[in-house]
């Protein structure tokens, strides 16, 4: 068993940055593949970033690539989003998940793929 928990959202003008973070329990929180997606208002949930432990590869999604980094630190059973330019198109509430199955870190993952999610942390971004 997983549990996560995010933290960092807020409220952020255009341009700028926030720091996400997810903080995980269990002992095996090394050995899992994590994933940041995002839901906006009246929107379907999409994928935003992931991280293959095996390989570690990091995939982000188009609209966030060269603009967002996903990281995490093993030692402190942690995950981090950074996102920096922040545009109002950001705004959501942003969840971070996990699975033991496989991830190559190639592609954009399913949704599907995760066993484990966290509440979500809202980011809104003025313009």
């Amino acid at each position: 068993q997983v549990q996560l928990v995010e933290s960092g959202g807020g409220l952020v003008q255009a341009g700028g940055s926030l720091r996400l973070s997810c903080a995980a329990s269990g002992r095996t929180f090394s050995t899992y593949n994590m994933g940041w997606f995002r839901q906006a208002p009246g929107k379907e949930r999409e994928f935003v970033a992931a991280l293959a432990w095996s390989a570690g590869i990091t995939y982000c999604a188009d609209s966030v690539k060269d603009r967002f980094i996903i990281s995490r630190e093993n030692a402190k059973n942690t995950v981090s989003l950074q996102m920096n330019s922040l545009k109002p198109e950001d705004t959501a509430v942003y969840y971070c998940a996990a699975t033991s199955r496989y991830y190559s870190g190639r592609y954009p993952p399913s949704d599907a793929l995760f066993d484990y999610w966290g509440q979500g942390t809202q980011v809104t971004v003025s313009s």
